[in-house]
């Protein structure tokens, strides 16, 4: 399979988990059942023809802008947290595209949409201050941290590398250690996914053997490492998937949310509609463990095995695409997106 197709598969499979789940975030399951059907939610809720993304997505992209920035700065951390600013600006735009000061995400209408934003996010950003994992900003384990950092597995083909920028990344404004770990496992696996051929469970288990050998000393990773474990042995058991999701959490929080996407994503490894739909169908965080089962698995399989009935009407998929193919054009893509800027405001 060609990089290109995983790297695309990522960010589009993770924005169609996102999208999926965004409609029922935050609403009940038996309320899910009732409105879409026995079997919950299985195709977008179109408002206006389109399928909406959330901040998930919003963000996931000024990830991916960030990281092609660094490459020149020196300082992803720092070139990531600027794109987020520029984020920030979206969230108060309403449709009115906004001039972002490095980002030219900001010049994409679509993106200019407050779409249920984290309240740790806002709060972090509008303090002005970054915060990272030796200074942390908060004590924060949101999801808002996890959900966001894809794009640091697929510019990183070292998943240790990966694995510490996508910690920095959620570190910026999540400052718990499980607001943190849960995004450097995320890429670390993202990593191991795209680059390698490796079967999902054992990407899953060598992710978790590189945050050992980071941070071997911290407490928090034996909580996370332990969840983690109970995703994957529910994902060969044969519970209902609900059922293995209740053991798991809501999503609310980041190890939670990274939990029950491994899960979806080893329940269903070669079944990539099959995971999204699994992932979203629980009274939690729909839409951010939609998003990373799809960031995970699309990794894995690429953007070949994700059903056209999930590409289409999806909002802002040929920016979702510019921004993978950038990715993988590595430091050429930043020159990518500011041609793809100039055609936005044409």
């Amino acid at each position: 399979m060609k990089k290109l197709d995983r790297f695309r598969g990522c960010l589009l499979a993770g924005a169609a988990g996102d999208a999926l789940g965004y409609a029922v975030e935050f609403i009940p399951l038996n309320t899910i059942r009732t409105r879409y059907g026995p079997g919950g939610i299985r195709a977008y809720d179109l408002r206006e023809g389109l399928a909406l993304i959330s901040d998930d997505t919003q963000m996931t992209l000024f990830t991916a802008n960030g990281l092609l920035l660094g490459e020149q700065t020196g300082d992803y951390a720092g070139s990531i947290h600027r794109c987020y600013l520029d984020w920030l600006l979206t969230q108060r735009a309403r449709g009115e595209v906004t001039e972002g000061k490095v980002s030219w995400l900001n010049g994409v209408p679509a993106l200019n949409h407050p779409r249920a934003p984290g309240n740790t996010c806002l709060a972090a950003l509008e303090s002005g201050k970054a915060g990272s994992v030796r200074q942390p900003i908060n004590n924060s384990k949101g999801c808002g941290g996890v959900m966001r950092v894809a794009p640091a597995g697929l510019y990183f083909e070292d998943p240790a590398r990966a694995a510490s920028i996508a910690a920095e990344a959620a570190a910026l404004t999540h400052g718990h250690p499980l607001g943190w770990l849960p995004a450097a496992l995320l890429g670390a696996a993202v990593s191991l996914a795209a680059y390698t051929d490796l079967p999902l469970d054992e990407v899953i288990r060598e992710s978790e053997a590189v945050l050992q050998r980071l941070w071997p000393e911290l407490p928090e990773l034996s909580q996370l490492l332990e969840l983690t474990e109970r995703a994957v042995s529910l994902a060969e058991n044969g519970l209902p998937d609900i059922d293995a999701i209740r053991q798991l959490g809501q999503g609310w929080v980041g190890d939670e949310a990274l939990a029950i996407a491994v899960f979806c994503a080893l329940r269903y490894p070669e079944d990539l509609e099959g995971a999204l739909i699994a992932s979203v169908n629980h009274s939690g965080d729909s839409d951010s463990t939609g998003s990373i089962a799809g960031n995970l698995l699309g990794a894995r399989l690429g953007l070949s095995a994700l059903p056209a009935a999930f590409r289409e009407h999806l909002e802002a998929s040929d920016t979702i695409l510019q921004a993978a193919d950038d990715l993988f054009a590595g430091p050429a893509g930043l020159s990518a997106q500011r041609k793809a800027l100039s055609k936005q405001k044409i």
